[in-house]
């Protein structure tokens, strides 16, 4: 009998997972090269870093007693005393002084109904009553007329409600209008519905968002009755919507290519209706394939609400400009538009990390 003598290999122990300083030693000091960028990099970010805390906070001037001789006078730092001396007219805009209480209540309203609205366990239909309910109690407040507020026309409309109103109305509407847009150009077949449903999205892509609003805004009432007159508000809040519509169809229609065919088939082997497939099974997958996406379009129209200036809507940024060339506060717009960006960083970054959370708890295997 014949013996083969083998060699015992003993396992190899299970790779340890890197320290987050060991990562990041050997990202950004690996070798003498990348050591020295970094070095570089943070010398200048440190001095960017000063001058940005000796411009904002050491010489800055916060006190508007005096103001704004004091803040000349201070020259080398940031005058923050015209943000208290402006701040109504950047977040309401024109709508009467003595009245403002109006639309601050009505800002605080809509930033409620978005806190709930991100709550999984309030997802039912009580959310879907509570949201007519809290704009029909927007319109009251803004509008007024009623249980003794005076009336304000949309006119005289600005700031803060209307950029959150223009985005809430116009994103909702055009996500309404994209789920069935997607739907009918991803389903087989042709025919003259989808036809149209093409040319709308290609037209409609095709052209820029300020030619529609001024087609909206100029050319609608021109195909209205003698007599019949529709508020500009309304008709960019529809414009914006059918814009929005065309893009959002888009990328949920790749999110529903993105389904695997053997979905709908295994739904059809058990007896699913198509509708049933559709809300329960596939749109649900392809909503969270194209999470990131949605995200990224709401965030680029929420931005772009600022371009309504062009048609003679006050939103937060006309008010901004507004509020900047007072000539007393002459020089000093910088400090207004970084609080500006500040609002519209605020809530694009909720919306970031909201849909980062979302996507996480509807697909824990992925993370970010």
């Amino acid at each position: 009998m014949r013996f083969v003598a083998t060699a015992r290999i003993e396992p190899a122990p299970a790779p340890r997972a890197a320290s987050w300083a060991r990562s990041l030693r050997k990202l950004f000091f690996g070798s003498f090269g990348s050591a020295l960028t970094t070095a570089l990099l943070l010398l200048l970010c440190g001095r960017l870093a000063w001058a940005l805390y000796a411009w904002g906070i050491r010489d800055a001037v916060f006190s508007a007693a005096g103001a704004p001789l004091t803040c000349r006078a201070a020259q080398a730092g940031a005058c923050w005393a015209v943000i208290g001396e402006k701040l109504r007219l950047i977040l309401f805009g024109a709508y009467p002084y003595a009245q403002q209480w109006r639309p601050a209540i009505a800002v605080l309203l809509l930033v409620a109904m978005y806190a709930l609205s991100v709550q999984p366990r309030l997802w039912n239909w009580r959310l879907a009553v509570a949201w007519p309910l809290a704009l029909g109690a927007f319109a009251l407040l803004m509008f007024g007329g009623m249980l003794g507020l005076p009336p304000v026309s949309d006119d005289q409309w600005g700031g803060l409600p209307v950029t959150l109103i223009l985005a809430t109305l116009g994103l909702v509407m055009g996500f309404a209008l994209a789920l069935p847009m997607a739907l009918v150009r991803h389903a087989p077949g042709g025919g003259i519905v989808k036809a149209m449903v093409v040319a709308y999205v290609e037209l409609v892509r095709a052209v820029p968002l300020l030619a529609v609003l001024f087609l909206a805004s100029v050319m609608i009432p021109l195909f209205l009755p003698q007599g019949i007159d529709v508020s500009k508000l309304l008709r960019v809040i529809v414009a914006f919507a059918l814009c929005t519509a065309a893009y959002l169809a888009e990328v949920v229609r790749g999110g529903l290519m993105a389904v695997p065919r053997g979905q709908r088939e295994a739904a059809a082997a058990l007896g699913l209706s198509g509708f049933v497939t559709t809300t329960r099974i596939v749109l649900p997958q392809a909503l969270t394939h194209v999470l990131p996406a949605l995200v990224n379009v709401f965030i680029g129209f929420f931005k772009a609400t600022s371009i309504v200036v062009v048609v003679g809507i006050f939103d937060l940024m006309t008010a901004a400009k507004r509020a900047a060339a007072d000539a007393q506060w002459e020089g000093f717009g910088t400090e207004i538009y970084l609080f500006v960006a500040l609002i519209y960083f605020a809530f694009c970054a909720a919306m970031s990390w909201y849909s980062a959370r979302l996507q996480a708890r509807r697909d824990p295997g992925r993370r970010r």
